[in-house]
């Protein structure tokens, strides 16, 4: 399965593209408010054998690549987790490669598997979680049209200290009033 846009190839993560991944994954300066920063190539490796090899799994977390068409490179993922046996409930993040950000790839590849989770998947809400300082994820993600709906002060311990989390959702109906303006 894979999903396309105008410049963008959105598919499944394979252990081939791990030397890439771990390229703008291992950076910690510009992943600061990730949750997950690989040290070693093994990292990697194993953080892809992990998550699931199928999508729309109850409780599991599936992750795309985004590859830029035209240089055919991976220039960041989206990882999906599979909210509750129900299964109508999606949590979203996004990483991009620093050389490729504020350049619109992050707004077209989220938008492209939002709009794939609520009307391919028939998901009912989709969240994310974001660190109140980050201020570019915070503006995608308004700019989306997800809403602030919680701020959960230190509630998170991510890379060593507490953090605090804001949660931002979306809903089925609210996308599509979105999308047909």
């Amino acid at each position: 399965m894979i999903l396309e846009t105008e410049r963008l190839l959105i598919r499944p993560i394979k252990i081939e593209d791990k030397k890439e991944i771990f390229e703008y994954r291992r950076d910690k300066e510009m992943n600061t408010y990730q949750g997950w920063i690989p040290e070693t190539m093994e990292d990697v490796e194993k953080f892809i054998d992990q998550v699931s090899k199928q999508i729309n799994i109850p409780e599991t977390w599936f992750q795309f690549v985004i590859v830029q068409k035209e240089t055919e490179k991976i220039v960041g993922d989206i990882g999906i987790h599979f909210i509750g046996e129900e299964n109508k409930q999606t949590e979203i993040g996004c990483t991009l490669n620093k050389d490729f950000q504020s350049k619109g790839i992050a707004t077209e590849s989220v938008k492209k598997v939002i709009d794939y989770l609520f009307n391919e998947l028939d998901k009912h809400r989709i969240i994310t979680s974001i660190d109140p300082k980050n201020e570019k994820s915070i503006r995608l993600v308004e700019r989306i049209g997800f809403r602030k709906e919680a701020h959960f002060v230190e509630s998170l311990f991510i890379n060593g200290k507490w953090v605090d989390d804001l949660i931002y959702a979306l809903l089925k109906n609210e996308w599509g009033k979105i999308n047909s303006n």
